[in-house]
């Protein structure tokens, strides 16, 4: 069994789409970055990551490589799953927080964990996904960015 956690934050900027657990939000902004800057699924990835001893999403994903310019995190989680796989792992639970001022995220929390269990291929009961607000202090509560943490166990297959 091994434990792991990420942590993720992205800023905030006009242009941009805002995906999230590789979901779409309506949003009037979206979170900048060299992929498509998904704050949950590159914590969920990073937290994986760290379970095995890999190394975090910067070393496997650089930013100064073209190949993953706008590449679907979920793609990227798929990658993370095969790995997971290669090591003989299996998801035994994720627990992610999101903490963002807005949009509110708590209508988006069931396809976001759908999104997560088939990419993973687990149940759905083994992904929890939580939103929080910072009481309007620091950068998120500014409505300046979104960060989002996970922790995760992995158990042996």
């Amino acid at each position: 069994m091994r434990v792991g956690i990420g942590y993720d934050v992205h800023k905030l900027v006009e242009d941009r789409d805002l995906i999230i657990g590789g979901v779409k939000i309506d949003h009037d902004r979206g979170l900048l970055g060299h992929s498509d800057a998904d704050v949950l699924t590159h914590a969920l990835i990073d937290a994986i990551f760290g379970a095995l001893g890999e190394g975090d999403l910067g070393r496997h994903f650089p930013d100064t490589d073209p190949q993953f310019k706008g590449a679907d995190s979920l793609r990227l989680l798929a990658y993370a799953k095969d790995l997971m796989d290669s090591k003989g792992y299996r998801l035994g639970n994720a627990d992610c927080t999101i903490i963002a001022q807005a949009p509110k995220m708590a209508p988006h929390l069931s396809s976001m964990i759908e999104n997560f269990a088939r990419v993973l291929d687990t149940d759905r009961a083994n992904i929890n996904i939580k939103a929080t607000t910072e009481e309007g202090l620091g950068f998120t509560g500014a409505k300046e960015g979104i960060s989002s943490q996970a922790i995760v166990l992995l158990v042996e297959k």
